[in-house]
């Protein structure tokens, strides 16, 4: 089990607090007197740097923060995920979706059951099915193969093959792959508006098979389908399950051996490796979802083996938990110069905030310092002609990663050479700023009156001392983008290991849930049965006159 210990009674903490008050006064870029600071602050991995050089700490900070992860005993709680303890404690379950990539040692058991050939038989039913689809093996009730196929899932059941889906639609090549998530009928309605019963295949994710969400959509598309097919015999070979709960799958009518299945040691936002991850299977090969995997496994091992000074993950974390708690950081964002991860900051949106949202601490008291972050981000140039500008000139410290690849996936004229420029360009001027001199200098290069200059100038200070870290990968391949999910797996499991929290349980998202349920069979009846706050039964009343 996790130690349960709050990181405020640690040593360490207290002489964080010490080297916080010294370093909070001086600027980011005064630290770049020491010419070494790169190589001090930087790892590499594989084909990945990650550059942590443009961040307000010193070698004693870093110091400080192992000191902290070493008080908190990360190293166990590292070893007990990795050896299947139930460290998911409120729920009294294992993590464990790093054996879902787990191909160098396949032993392991978790409850008396052998995981890795329970796994392994499931990704062989995934490769096959994939390569029936792909192939035009299987066909439809019409005998026609099938050209796309839809997702309908929620959560991580979504974000995860949604988000790597676009990653890798370089290397797409089978049957066209969309997303249905959102219960609002717009979405289902504006999919299926382009596709063809005939030709469409549908992968319902939903472990129990009762998700509202999904299973709302489900129906809905079954109905659609129907419409065309007519007979109900024909939904077996147009959907399609990952689920857990057969009884519910086939009175859905599919076929159980069209069943994928998937377990409980594996939490939705960390289910794109499972079964859940078929669609990526069906758009770019059952290879190169197994090259992801592998990539997710090489994260594993140097997250797991890797000294904790040279451990990208485990620095990452500790970084968070020092501008989080330390520097009152409420925010933190993920900015990809890759077009093709423009998905990834929602992905980490849940990974991160589903995590560590939290304020209970393992023990069942209440936690004294801050946990989590607000996460945001967009793809690069984006930002910047959208909210770079509070980041630059705000009065909020937003740390930043900043991502890209040494070599483009299309080659197009110029283009890769100026998103580089941009993505090195912005880091630096977070770092440095410009200061008053700089600006009323550069006013009077440019002869501007000074009456005028003395209006413009404070408006066009930038105060700089934003940090940031730097992850340059050589391009974005399945391999690639593995490593690069799992790494910030691993990263927010370190936090949580920090925060004295539960990563692992979701139980924010119920409340929400059953009230919604509460609410539904009122705004289906003509009285309202159980008593609301006066604005909820308000909106209640003004809703049902629609």
């Amino acid at each position: 089990m996790l130690k349960k210990i709050h990181p405020t009674y640690t040593n360490a903490w207290e002489k964080l607090l010490r080297n916080y008050k010294e370093i909070k006064k001086t600027h980011l870029k005064d630290l770049f007197k020491d010419k070494k600071r790169f190589e001090k602050f930087s790892i590499k991995f594989d084909d990945m740097l990650f550059d942590y050089s443009k961040n307000k700490i010193t070698g004693t900070t870093i110091e400080l923060l192992l000191e902290l992860a070493d008080e908190m005993a990360l190293e166990k709680a590292i070893a007990s995920m990795f050896e299947g303890d139930k460290i998911n404690e409120t729920e009294n379950r294992a993590v464990l979706h790093t054996a879902l990539r787990n191909f160098k040692s396949r032993q392991g058991k978790q409850d008396g059951v052998d995981i890795h050939s329970e796994i392994e038989k499931v990704r062989k039913k995934m490769k096959i099915f994939s390569d029936a689809l792909r192939s035009g093996g299987w066909k439809g009730y019409a005998g026609k193969k099938i050209t796309d196929v839809v997702n309908i899932g929620i959560g991580g059941s979504d974000l995860g093959p949604y988000m790597v889906c676009e990653a890798l639609k370089f290397y797409a090549d089978g049957p066209e792959v969309h997303f249905v998530s959102n219960v609002d009928g717009s979405h289902l309605a504006e999919t299926l508006k382009k596709l063809s019963p005939e030709t469409t295949l549908f992968l319902i994710a939903s472990k129990t098979f009762t998700t509202q969400e999904t299973m709302t959509n489900a129906y809905s598309a079954r109905d659609w389908f129907l419409k065309k097919a007519k007979d109900k015999k024909n939904v077996k070979k147009h959907f399609v399950a990952l689920s857990t709960n057969t009884e519910k799958v086939v009175e859905f009518g599919i076929d159980k051996d069209n069943i994928f299945e998937f377990w409980d040691f594996v939490g939705g936002r960390y289910s794109l490796w499972s079964a859940i991850g078929l669609s990526i299977a069906v758009s770019v090969g059952y290879e190169k979802f197994e090259e992801l995997l592998k990539g997710a496994e090489a994260a594993d091992i140097h997250f797991r083996t890797a000294e904790h000074s040279k451990n990208i993950p485990v620095i990452m974390g500790l970084l968070g938990v020092w501008y989080a708690d330390f520097f009152g950081a409420e925010c933190e964002m993920v900015l990809p110069y890759d077009q093709y991860l423009h998905r990834f900051p929602a992905f980490l949106q849940q990974l991160s905030m589903e995590s560590n949202g939290k304020s209970v601490a393992r023990d069942g008291s209440q936690v004294t310092h801050r946990t989590g972050q607000i996460l945001l981000g967009e793809p690069g140039t984006n930002g910047q002609h959208s909210f770079y500008q509070l980041i630059h000139q705000g009065t909020h410290m937003i740390p930043a990663d900043f991502l890209c690849a040494k070599k483009p996936l299309n080659k197009m004229g110029d283009h890769h050479e100026k998103l580089l420029s941009n993505f090195l360009a912005q880091t630096e001027a977070l770092m440095v700023g410009r200061t008053k001199e700089e600006v009323i200098a550069q006013l009077e290069a440019a002869n501007v009156q000074q009456a005028d200059a003395r209006k413009i100038y404070p408006h066009k200070i930038f105060k700089g001392d934003n940090p940031t870290n730097s992850i340059i990968y050589d391009s974005l391949t399945p391999y690639t983008l593995g490593k690069l999910i799992a790494l910030y797996e691993h990263k927010v499991f370190v936090q949580g290991v920090i925060w004295n929290i539960f990563s692992f349980d979701q139980w924010g998202v119920e409340l929400g849930k059953e009230l919604a349920g509460r609410i539904l069979k009122e705004l289906k009846e003509e009285k309202a049965g159980s008593v609301h706050d006066c604005s909820t039964s308000g909106l209640i009343k003004y809703l049902k006159k629609r």
